[in-house]
């Protein structure tokens, strides 16, 4: 095995090991809070970062089917979370957006969140979380491109403006 080989498998590990925890904090979380499920409630952090949308296409974005995704939205839209209305060019499709008191919940959720980051994350530097995430940005967008059949994932450096020679 090559080093570059060696090094993706430390990633996968690391991104494995992320998501084993990120299902922990969530649901350290949600005993601690019962609302909707977490993965509604990731839907509905989604859906605040599209504004309003069609069903279909917040599937296609979450790349996920769309029949759990309407059973989602049918939770939130039954807690009072997420607003339905008729799209205006096919009254057949419908338009969802986060309603108020779906913003209210979003924005608690993300003190909640963002209190447990807070503690662990205490003595790192702002920069440092920025560069972090703009690199698991940047890996998530390659990992997304490749999974929809698109194989073109920019060079890292493109990405983020640096000089490529």
């Amino acid at each position: 095995m090559n080093a570059a080989d060696e090094a993706s498998l430390e990633l996968i590990r690391q991104l494995r090991t992320s998501g084993q925890l990120q299902h922990a904090w969530t649901a350290q979380l949600w005993q601690a809070d019962i609302g909707p499920h977490p993965a509604a409630a990731a839907l509905l952090a989604e859906l605040h970062r599209c504004g309003e949308i069609r069903p279909s296409e917040l599937a296609r974005r979450r790349m996920i089917d769309l029949s759990v995704v309407s059973r989602q939205i049918t939770q939130l839209t039954g807690a009072g979370l997420v607003e339905r209305r008729p799209a205006p060019e096919d009254g057949r499709a419908a338009l969802v957006r986060v309603s108020e008191r779906g913003e209210q919940e979003l924005a608690r959720w993300r003190r909640l969140h963002l209190d447990l980051f807070r503690r662990a994350l205490d003595g790192w530097a702002e920069q440092d979380v920025r560069a972090l995430a703009e690199r698991l940005g940047a890996v998530n967008a390659d990992l997304r491109a490749v999974l929809a059949g698109r194989e073109d994932p920019q060079p890292l450096p493109a990405r983020y403006g640096q000089d490529t020679e």
